[in-house]
């Protein structure tokens, strides 16, 4: 074997080797990101369903009959008897 023919089998062998270190390194990187992205939908899912937990109770904290009864409890207020109710008209502006 020739010089030439020597450098272009072990400059081959450098060239495959290369080659499969780095399909090894780009496996390795797509599990970690195929690994974060289930961390991350799992978060998510987590998150989704809080937020229907959130929405739930802000419904329940929020009807009229609470709110009512918050008002009347705690801050004394009341529906107004009839005669606590003024009508108040508007006056006509049509000028002279």
């Amino acid at each position: 074997m020739n010089r030439a023919h020597l450098a272009t089998v072990l400059l081959l062998l450098v060239a495959i080797t290369a080659s499969g270190v780095w399909v090894v390194h780009t496996k390795y990187l797509t599990r970690l990101n195929f690994s974060q992205l289930q961390d991350l939908r799992a978060q998510r899912d987590a998150l989704d369903l809080q937020w229907n937990r959130l929405r739930l109770e802000e419904a329940a904290l929020s009807t009229d009959v609470r709110v009512e009864r918050k008002a009347r409890d705690e801050l004394g207020m009341y529906l107004p008897r009839v005669g606590d109710v003024m009508l108040i008209e508007e006056a006509d502006h049509a000028f002279p």
